[in-house]
């Protein structure tokens, strides 16, 4: 008899844990629960249209600004139940808004909260260029800004209409990086990756503070280029990129992370340093891909095929609290497959979750909490369900490749 109870109880056990396994692993709908974390909506209330950034001000007013591409840059209180959000730029009449091409990206000035500055890259046409401004909030309004306060400081021209970079970012030197891509077409045919005569597939650093020269920016005095006699521009921090549509700084180390798009068969990730060449067209990830010197060519930290996905989004190495077991860890995703991933400080890369989402950008809140944009519109963030906890406290790595093969989507906003 108590052979049989036993039996039966081991049974039921096993039969529980089977039933548990199913529904988050099987019965549960793709992109909700995969590995050990899930997705959420983060802001039930809010859509916007082609949102490809989002971002705080730092000002310690807890809010949200989201750029939408064709030229709008909305804003509301990072709270789970904002019912609404305000218009906080709208520069639709100069935005030059068609595939890839629109605004791409936002940073505010580390002085915002006394100054009011914040910096947007947009793509404008009549000749097709892309342009990083400055801009100013309205006197006695940080939720609005003064459209006719816009202070041109760079323009780039531009010769297809893909691969145009985007990303805005203040690094802890104070300095303002700016993500360039090749110029576009394919395979880069007029080579300006590795062409430091060109800003073109470069990340860029200038002093927004300190104009000199005639130009509406500073030379930082130890970028890599300062005083060449070759004709090299000396805006460049680091070369060699095919489209590092979003890039980030490590906010406890200082590190510069940059997802650089790849071309037939690899994403890369990069951590990026100063005068460094990160090898694009002579190389795609670790694989060559076109004739040239290979001597000194930094490879990428980690990389993956596109049996995986076709269009890596940079994110952020998480330093936020509702997820401690992802701490330190760089979180990524893809545009194409919607997979979103974590890569450890010692190499393992762990699918956290396969959304089947149309990721188009990260960011971070000023809780340090990280947040994901999509083209339904909606803004996401990352869960951990308890339930897993019956089957095991401790996550389980899933490695990722890191192996060499498809087309890239054809309109993307980063191809």
């Amino acid at each position: 008899m108590k052979g049989k109870i036993l039996f039966t109880m081991i049974a039921a056990s096993v039969l529980a844990v089977t039933l548990i396994f199913y529904f988050l692993y099987v019965a549960v709908p793709p992109g909700q629960v995969q590995g050990k974390y899930g997705i959420q909506i983060a802001f039930s209330q809010l859509t916007f249209s082609n949102p490809v950034g989002i971002c705080s001000a730092g000002d310690g007013s807890n809010s949200l600004f989201v750029v939408e591409q064709a030229g709008t840059i909305r804003v509301f209180q990072n709270a789970a139940d904002a019912a609404a959000s305000t218009v906080f730029l709208d520069i639709t009449d100069r935005v030059l808004f068609s595939g890839e091409q629109g605004l791409l990206g936002l940073a505010f000035h580390p002085n915002f909260s006394s100054n009011g500055y914040f910096y947007v890259d947009y793509v404008e046409p009549n000749p097709t260029r892309t342009v990083i401004a400055r801009y100013k909030t309205l006197a006695g309004n940080p939720n609005g800004a003064d459209k006719a306060s816009e202070f041109v400081i760079l323009e780039i021209a531009q010769p297809f209409p893909n691969h145009k970079g985007g990303q805005l970012a203040f690094g802890p030197d104070g300095y303002l990086y700016i993500g360039l891509g090749d110029g576009g077409s394919g395979g880069d045919p007029l080579g300006n990756g590795q062409n430091r005569l060109t800003l073109l597939g470069k990340i860029l650093r200038v002093d927004v503070n300190s104009p000199s020269s005639g130009r509406n920016y500073g030379i930082p005095a130890d970028n890599p280029f300062v005083g060449n006699a070759l004709g090299y521009r000396e805006e460049i921090f680091a070369y060699g990129f095919r489209n590092p549509w979003r890039f980030s700084f490590d906010s406890a180390t200082g590190k510069l992370w940059v997802g650089d798009v790849g071309q037939d068969q690899i994403e890369e990730i990069d951590v990026v340093e100063k005068g460094k060449n990160y090898g694009w067209n002579i190389m795609e990830g670790t694989l060559h891909y076109k004739g040239g010197n290979q001597t000194g060519l930094e490879l990428p930290v980690y990389e993956y095929n596109h049996s995986l996905g076709y269009a890596i989004i940079g994110g952020y190495v998480y330093r936020g609290s509702a997820l401690p077991q992802l701490r330190g860890a760089y979180v990524y995703g893809d545009y194409g497959s919607g997979r979103i991933w974590a890569l450890a400080a010692n190499g393992t890369n762990t699918l956290l979750v396969n959304s089947n989402l149309t990721i188009s950008s990260f960011g971070i809140g000023e809780n340090k909490e990280l947040y994901g944009c999509a083209f339904d519109g909606k803004i996401y963030s990352l869960s951990a369900p308890a339930i897993l906890g019956l089957l095991s406290s401790t996550p389980k790595a899933i490695n990722g490749s890191a192996c060499p093969g498809a087309t890239l989507l054809q309109q993307t906003p980063h191809r």
